[in-house]
């Protein structure tokens, strides 16, 4: 069931989205070569002990999940593309790294993923994170009252073929409120002008995940969580929650 969200409700969520963007920001501060993941999931669980939030992420385990997850952030490095588990992993130059968080405010969530490089960037690298910028913005500009689900799907679609990229097929964004999982799902592949009919205070967490490979296929690490490039290519994710407006996106997890 899709829920379409009140003004006053609108607004509660993005005190949650402003939690989200303080965690990552932090987490992205701490990040530097030798930093290890976990002091990472360190920095984003104090910026939300410090708001008082919740995490939606952690002890989170969905249907695939063999154990459930251990912590309030994933990190993904070079080859995976998301749901990577901190871990004592220490950070090298150069390193690709996607961070992925959520908060709980008062009984509203936020979700939000970015990513960057750590010390010197490759041009390719760049590139990549450029593009998946790219097709997340071209997706939150067709979140627009009178278009549907598949507008939002095929903005994002158009950018990463453009940009010669895989994205894994059977991951995408979803539907955001009182849960950080709800319906609508919405695809990163899609046809226009189909799917659920986009209407003021739907919202939606929009999440391109592009594979520099091209490739879509994806594989899944013996921890049960982490998905790589099936081609061990370079991978980046970037995602905001965002509200369905009649005055146009409002991007709920901004600083």
């Amino acid at each position: 069931m899709v829920e379409i969200k009140t003004d006053a409700a609108l607004d509660a969520m993005r005190e949650a989205g402003r939690v989200v963007a303080r965690a990552l920001a932090e987490a992205r501060k701490a990040a530097g070569i030798g930093v290890s993941l976990r002091e990472l999931d360190e920095a984003a669980r104090a910026v939300l002990a410090e708001a008082g939030a919740g995490s939606p992420f952690l002890g989170y385990r969905p249907s695939f999940a063999p154990v459930p997850f251990p912590a309030v952030i994933c990190t993904s490095v070079n080859d995976a593309v998301a749901h990577g588990i901190p871990t004592g992993y220490r950070l090298r130059d150069g390193d690709l790294v996607s961070i992925d968080c959520g908060a709980l405010l008062d009984g509203w969530a936020g979700d939000a993923a970015i990513s960057f490089v750590v010390g010197t960037p490759r041009p390719a690298d760049l590139e990549l994170i450029d593009a998946t910028q790219r097709a997340l913005d071209a997706g939150i500009a067709a979140c627009l009252p009178g278009n549907r689900l598949g507008d939002i799907s095929h903005a994002i679609d158009t950018v990463a073929r453009e940009a010669a990229c895989g994205m894994p097929a059977d991951f995408g964004g979803h539907g955001i409120g009182r849960r950080m999982h709800e319906d609508p799902h919405l695809p990163n592949r899609g046809r226009p002008g189909r799917g659920f009919p986009l209407r003021h205070g739907l919202v939606l967490a929009i999440e391109p995940m592009l594979m520099a490979g091209g490739k879509n296929a994806y594989r899944t690490d013996t921890d049960g969580w982490t998905l790589r490039s099936v081609d061990g290519s370079q991978a980046a994710h970037i995602e905001h929650t965002v509200a369905v407006t009649d005055q146009g996106p409002r991007i709920l997890t901004l600083p």
